[in-house]
């Protein structure tokens, strides 16, 4: 018995029977459709593989406390470690026990002038608000005195406001509260000088807390042997 054939289908949008021609090309816009979606669903299933990983990664890593915040340098140390490549006795200042010394280095610069700065996070034992302070004492290999545009540079350019004595050094006073503490590292100053080292204090800190922290500077200063003297002889009566 023959096979009977069926009737060619119907499109509904045509109204009569595709010809092969365009049966041929609907099929080819078909497997075209067929192959873009499924190249954004893998593209999108890797993508959410990738950031499954990446969750993954982030949860199995260790994470202890904030490493920085914690990190502190033994000032005295290093200031006596400096000392001799320094040719003289280095501030090293007693602070409280709540700051952290960041840095403590002697720097040289392109224009002759060598630097022991040391950098602190201070913290307000009232509030506990966390601030800038930094010490630097500043020196010329001949012994001439410290050029104002460094000390200028250093103080962010900001004008003189006054003097004032701490601790027995006479201080240049540079005060200017109304400078962002986020965009500046210099709200309050102080410039001295001590046996022809150029004395800078400063930072974002009070000026109150500034102005301790410049007597302990100099405390310390005063506390060190005097340049070409054996702090390991003294003299017997």
């Amino acid at each position: 018995m023959a096979k009977k054939h069926k009737p060619p289908v119907v499109v509904a949008e045509l109204g009569r029977p595709e010809t092969p021609a365009e049966t041929a090309a609907r099929k080819a816009t078909d497997s075209r459709l067929y192959r873009e979606r499924k190249t954004v669903n893998n593209l999108v299933f890797s993508l959410l593989v990738s950031l499954a990983l990446v969750v993954v990664m982030v949860l199995i890593v260790p994470r202890g406390d904030d490493a920085f915040s914690e990190h502190a340098v033994d000032v005295p140390s290093l200031a006596s470690e400096a000392s001799p490549s320094a040719g003289r006795e280095l501030a090293a200042p007693e602070v409280p026990a709540a700051w952290k010394a960041k840095q403590a280095t002697l720097r040289g610069s392109g224009d002759g002038v060598t630097a022991w700065q040391i950098n602190y996070t201070t913290v307000d034992e009232t509030t506990g608000a966390e601030a800038y302070a930094a010490v630097v004492q500043a020196f010329t290999a001949d012994g001439s005195p410290v050029d104002e545009t460094w000390i200028a540079t250093e103080l962010e350019q900001q004008a003189a406001t006054g003097t004032e004595e701490i601790g027995g050094i006479s201080w240049t006073v540079y005060d200017h509260p109304d400078r962002d503490p986020d965009s500046s590292n210099m709200r309050f100053g102080l410039v001295g000088d001590w046996q022809g080292d150029a004395i800078l204090v400063y930072g974002t800190d009070s000026a109150a807390t500034l102005r301790v922290l410049a007597a302990d500077v100099a405390a310390s200063l005063q506390a060190a042997p005097a340049a070409g003297t054996d702090p390991t002889t003294e003299e017997e009566e």
